[in-house]
């Protein structure tokens, strides 16, 4: 049996907790059911003794306290409301609980925005992780010194697992059921849950916002310019020329303040303008090819894929309303 602790504080979005218990409780009723011993032991962790933030059946769930809970098998962080530094700074005392419990061989995992409390306790200095596509920028301007991996649903390295957005984060429980159980229950749990076992990107969710948490108004400006003319054909010469930079300079700065270069900011820019135009229903192709800038349909096909892990036509079918509605 894996004791697994669940995280709870006043400003956990319980959504996530709930979900994750629901997934782990029914897992364990397979097993009373076919008579085997139940695989994992469910515990809510708070602060204080009085730990009631979430009402559960006691003959599923127990409650404890930090300081009473001994090492767990599995720590699991939930994704939490409210700003980030007033939370983190809140949650101090379950950030250095969290890096205890994994120094002294508890593994942890991360649901959505429940990253920040792994990053803040120091366990992804070097490692990959995902979370959601949202926290992005904001995740590698604070933690420069971790990968962050914003398309994946799904990271698991050296005893530390993250999980995509929002709801995404129940492919995390997914996976664990299916690591800690074998496949057979996996797929039971897949089919419970109407959850896709081979889902692992979250890249066709995101949406580009530009990254413009950096002080560069030279390079502010490149972006506005960018973002108001991205159906020219614009090459880079041609921006940095407007920003009287050298070329050479402009691309180390804009790269500098964005983390992307300015090629790659310019894709970014213009497939985020095809993907709007496909979810109200662009039925030509072509059209909207030259539309966003792009006058070669391989070309457009092939960096709408790679940015967005479907093909147009796909994300079309996936997030028109009017395909929507035909089908």
């Amino acid at each position: 049996m894996k004791e697994i602790a669940l995280v709870i504080h006043e400003d956990a979005t319980l959504s996530t907790l709930t979900g994750a218990m629901d997934m782990l409780i029914h897992t364990n009723w397979l097993y009373q059911q076919t008579g085997k011993s139940l695989p994992f032991k469910l515990v809510l962790v708070g602060e204080n003794e009085r730990n009631d933030l979430l009402p559960v059946n006691p003959l599923y769930v127990g409650y404890s306290t930090m300081e009473k809970m001994s090492r767990p098998d599995l720590i699991v962080v939930p994704a939490f409301y409210g700003d980030r530094d007033s939370m983190l700074k809140k949650h101090r005392s379950f950030i250095k609980w969290i890096s205890a419990k994994f120094e002294a061989g508890a593994e942890v995992a991360s649901l959505c925005s429940g990253i920040y409390f792994l990053a803040e306790a120091g366990l992804l200095s070097g490692r990959s992780c995902t979370a959601h596509w949202h926290d992005m920028d904001d995740i590698v301007r604070r933690y420069p010194d971790i990968n962050f991996l914003s398309d994946m649903v799904i990271t698991d390295q050296e005893g530390i697992y993250t999980s995509g957005g929002a709801f995404s984060s129940l492919n995390l429980i997914l996976y664990l059921i299916d690591k800690f159980c074998g496949r057979e229950v996996g797929v039971w749990a897949s089919k419970m849950f109407s959850l896709d076992m081979d889902r692992i990107r979250q890249s066709h969710f995101a949406v580009f916002k530009g990254q413009r948490q950096h002080n560069d108004d030279e390079i502010l400006k490149a972006q506005t310019y960018i973002e108001e003319n991205h159906h020219l054909q614009l090459n880079v010469d041609e921006i940095a020329e407007r920003s009287n930079m050298s070329k050479r300079n402009f691309i180390r700065r804009f790269k500098k303040a964005t983390k992307n270069t300015p090629f790659e900011y310019l894709q970014r820019v213009k497939i985020e303008a095809a993907k709007k135009a496909l979810e109200k229903g662009s039925q030509n192709i072509n059209l909207l090819m030259y539309d966003t800038g792009y006058n070669d349909i391989k070309t457009f096909r092939e960096v709408f894929k790679k940015i967005t892990g479907l093909t147009p036509q796909d994300y079309r079918r996936k997030y028109s309303r009017a395909d929507l509605l035909m089908n």
